[in-house]
């Protein structure tokens, strides 16, 4: 099956200029969360900076240079969890920020990797036809999900 497909653009709209760029994920420490991204996803740093009291980094998947994770660290008072669920089903009670996704070629293969690297999985693979893609969720050492997606043929 082919992947989605959007209805024309709209080159007319005053907004025909945006395109998306990163998500940020802050964290109350900036090298735990960037040793996270760099040494167990295989990210790498395309910059790093400071602002106020914080440290910030923009990180990108192994092979993409269209995607970004802004991670926000440090800063005082630091962050606090508002966002406390033991499970996908009990994070979706909460409104606000879900999860960044990360498409990938094998789900399965993903998944094994990342329990091998010690990540823990949140959400074990499953196939949701309605969108033509098998999923996984995974989090961060702050919680922060993070979805697997994989385009169902």
């Amino acid at each position: 099956m082919a992947d989605f497909v959007p209805p024309a653009r709209n080159s007319a709209s005053p907004f025909a200029d945006m395109r998306g760029h990163h998500v940020a994920v802050r964290t109350p420490d900036l090298e735990t969360a960037k040793r996270f991204y760099v040494d167990t996803l295989d990210f790498r740093v395309v910059a790093e900076w400071d602002y106020a009291d914080e440290k910030l980094a923009y990180l990108a998947p192994p092979t993409d240079d269209h995607f970004y994770i802004e991670v926000l660290g440090g800063g005082d008072p630091a962050p606090r969890d508002v966002r406390p669920y033991s499970d996908l089903g009990d994070s979706l009670k909460y409104a606000g920020y879900h999860h960044f996704c990360l498409n990938v070629d094998s789900v399965d293969r993903t998944v094994e990797t990342l329990r091998e690297r010690g990540v823990t999985i949140v959400t074990e693979p499953f196939e949701l036809p309605a969108i033509s893609r098998r999923l996984a969720f995974f989090c961060d050492p702050f919680g922060n999900l993070i979805e697997l997606a994989e385009l169902l043929a």
